[in-house]
């Protein structure tokens, strides 16, 4: 099942990438890029600890998370004064109900701040990435065991030359050794961040123990993620005492009725946890 979903998604990118070359070409999409301003650049708190916090209408496991005519810019924005150092924003729409144009509507809000956004979707194509850029984007997600390695060759490579930074995720430990090869061979180190997401791709739940189980087999030279599965303080502190450096946080943060408080309290867990550690 597990592939079955991940088929699911990448197949859908595909058609969606061939719609959007026929309505734009590529060369034009580029054009843009270069006429856009820079993004805000990730920066990561002294502190040791940072929050990347979604925006996420729906997820295939909990259901809607949100209407579809939710305030973008005052979620966002939301975030971004609880001190969030980037917001990761869903495009994929069949599954989340995300758009790009969430995502360059979370940008513009987020601009004031001077806090990235993250297209998270189910990237296969480099074109996916200058949609990203076109749209304000900082950062994009590149799903390790979604795409053959040639191709998250191309999407590092047009992050790069983007001045993109780029989440890699990871579900096993094989990936994780995927993981360690392409940092090896890319050009910009720095621009990388290491992610596991805990999530059971034939299940859809959460397993939390994936994140303390894989952390010390994350590349030691990039920031480390821990994404899904960080719904309290607690978890919070548990993700940083195992040496993650930032939490992604989307249906804890989307279901609360005051996601700046909640956002607050989960770094300031993480940080405590930090100092002790």
């Amino acid at each position: 099942m597990s592939g079955a979903f991940l088929e699911e998604m990448a197949a859908g990118s595909r058609a969606r990438v061939r719609a959007a070359r026929a309505r734009q070409s590529q060369a034009a999409l580029e054009e843009i890029c270069r006429q856009s301003p820079a993004p805000p650049a990730l920066r990561h708190d002294a502190r040791g600890f940072d929050l990347i916090a979604e925006l996420k209408l729906r997820s295939p496991a909990a259901g809607r998370l949100a209407a579809a005519a939710a305030d973008v810019g005052r979620q966002v924005s939301a975030y971004a004064r609880a001190g969030a150092a980037a917001v990761s924003v869903l495009t994929e729409p069949q599954r989340f109900d995300g758009s790009l144009a969430h995502l360059a509507a979370a940008a513009r809000a987020l601009a004031p701040f001077a806090v990235p956004t993250l297209r998270k979707d189910f990237l296969v194509d480099p074109y996916q990435v200058l949609e990203a850029r076109a749209a304000g984007a900082g950062g994009v997600l590149v799903i390790l065991r979604l795409i053959t390695r040639a191709e998250i060759a191309a999407l590092l490579e047009c992050a790069r030359t983007q001045g993109l930074f780029v989440l890699l995720e990871a579900f096993d430990a094989a990936d994780l050794e995927l993981m360690h090869e392409v940092v090896a061979h890319h050009a910009a180190p720095a621009m990388l961040l290491a992610g596991v997401n805990c999530r059971d791709l034939a299940t859809l739940e959460v397993q939390p123990q994936r994140l303390l189980e894989l952390a010390p087999l994350l590349p030691a030279q990039l920031p480390h993620v821990a994404e899904s599965g960080v719904a309290t303080e607690a978890h919070a502190a548990a993700a940083a005492a195992a040496g993650y450096q930032l939490i992604l946080v989307g249906s804890a943060l989307m279901r609360a009725d005051d996601p700046a408080a909640l956002a607050r309290a989960l770094l300031a867990a993480g940080r405590a946890a930090r100092r002790v550690a």
